[in-house]
């Protein structure tokens, strides 16, 4: 019997290869690097992670639905645990039976309907009936352009991974994300002095409420049910009474409500802005070598600039015809299910407000229920078949993202979760 392709073996490609595994699909899991983890496995050049860096979802909010994280992890694991937890994982499934390593894709082009042609870097050239993309996407970094020419240093947070590159330097930090306001905390500790621009305001959350991570709270709250309005109030107080307000404390005025942006959860940020640590400046207007125009007319001398402005999607192994690509990412139900191909899905092509590879576990038991419901000729997986290619499904549960590049993978998770797993519990019947 032919066999699926899945394509990594990071977070997402684990999962599916689990639930694959469970199901009794057929599968080959293929991974480039030498061992698996993808973005985790911090040193590999597809890893993107730097050294201090942890989760900044809890890992009850975070981990696998079959696989808790353990008792003993801190509630935000750092990046060496996370592999840790990944390897149990994959032990505890004998999935490395089912990954083979230093295995990387070249090409993927289909020749008829459950018939894909890989190639591979090697050369190798296999068959396969269908395909799962699970290799992530944050690995092609994005840069903006300014006019002008910076003649200092210039890193991507991709790129970024030890402070001792920040010592004794001017240094200003591009974007106002999550890992830009990471870098930007440890910049204020190493380096001579650290300017961080942010293109508009955004709302910060503390990484704790009354000794709780604040996402377990917002998962209390979310099972109430209540409004999208009652909970907007009941987090800003809870950010006033912990943080205050973004103004208060030196920060630029969001430009729009609690939840439009992909949550930024720091607790940090604020104490070093208003230590003075961190100069906060806003948009670049233009380079003149090593000086640094902003838009509000101030300038800066800088010896470093690091880039935290995200990644492109990016799937360069396939043609993107393929993947119905449209508005600049795969037009994907659920962002999984191509409408009218029933061998092709990609697996954690999303970018949810909390942890992500629950989410994603849910997105493989989908695809495999749906798979065996084909199978086995099943009217609920008929049903999924018409629902794929005419429903369009709202993954925002009635937030008005801001329009940004960040927002386009963007999924309310809680509304996200329930619908994934009502759709598997229908195709399991």
């Amino acid at each position: 019997m032919k066999r699926f392709v899945i394509v990594g073996a990071g977070t997402s490609g684990l999962t599916t290869a689990k639930n694959f595994l469970d199901a009794g699909i057929p599968f080959d899991c293929l991974e480039r690097e030498d061992t698996l983890g993808g973005n985790w496995c911090y040193g590999k050049p597809a890893s993107s992670v730097y050294r201090s860096t942890h989760l900044i979802s809890s890992k009850r909010l975070t981990e696998y639905t079959d696989f808790p994280m353990p008792e003993e992890y801190p509630e935000y694991p750092s990046q060496r645990l996370v592999l840790e937890y990944l390897k149990s994982y994959a032990e505890r499934y004998n999935l490395n039976d089912h990954i083979q390593y230093n295995t990387a894709v070249r090409t993927i082009t289909r020749r008829g309907d459950n018939d894909w042609l890989v190639e591979l870097e090697s050369g190798e050239q296999r068959e396969y009936r269908g395909v799962v993309i699970a290799n992530g996407h944050n690995w092609d970094p994005r840069y903006p352009e300014f006019p002008g020419e910076f003649t200092g240093e210039v890193l991507h947070s991709s790129e970024y991974k030890t402070p001792d590159v920040l010592a004794g330097k001017r240094v200003l930090v591009i974007g106002a994300g999550n890992s830009g306001c990471d870098i930007a905390v440890e910049s204020a500790a190493h380096a001579a002095k650290t300017c961080h621009s942010m293109r508009r305001g955004y709302h910060y959350l503390p990484k704790f409420y009354r000794g709780f991570p604040t996402d377990a709270v917002g998962e209390f709250v979310l099972k109430l049910r209540l409004p999208l309005a009652l909970r907007r109030i009941l987090a800003r107080r809870m950010i006033n009474i912990v943080l205050g307000s973004p103004e208060q404390i030196g920060l630029p005025k969001p430009d729009h409500r609690l939840f439009e942006s992909h949550p930024i959860i720091n607790s940090q940020l604020a104490y070093h802005v208003g230590h003075g640590d961190i100069a906060i400046r806003p948009n670049v207007k233009r380079f003149d070598g090593n000086r640094v125009e902003f838009v509000d007319g101030s300038s800066e001398t800088i010896d470093m600039i690091i880039y935290a402005t995200g990644f492109k999607i990016t799937i360069p192994f396939i043609d993107p015809a393929e993947l119905n690509w449209q508005n600049d990412k795969p037009e994907l139900y659920l962002n999984v299910f191509h409408p009218t191909s029933d061998d092709l899905f990609i697996a954690g092509l999303i970018q949810p407000d909390s942890g992500q590879w629950g989410l994603v576990d849910c997105q493989a038991q989908l695809i495999a229920a749906y798979l065996k419901g084909l199978e086995a000729n099943k009217p609920s997986a008929k049903w999924f078949q018409q629902r794929k290619q005419t429903h369009q499904a709202k993954l925002n549960r009635g937030i008005d993202y801001v329009k940004s590049p960040r927002h386009l993978l963007e999924v309310e998770h809680f509304s996200y979760r329930k619908e994934l797993e009502r759709l598997v519990r229908k195709l399991r019947g």
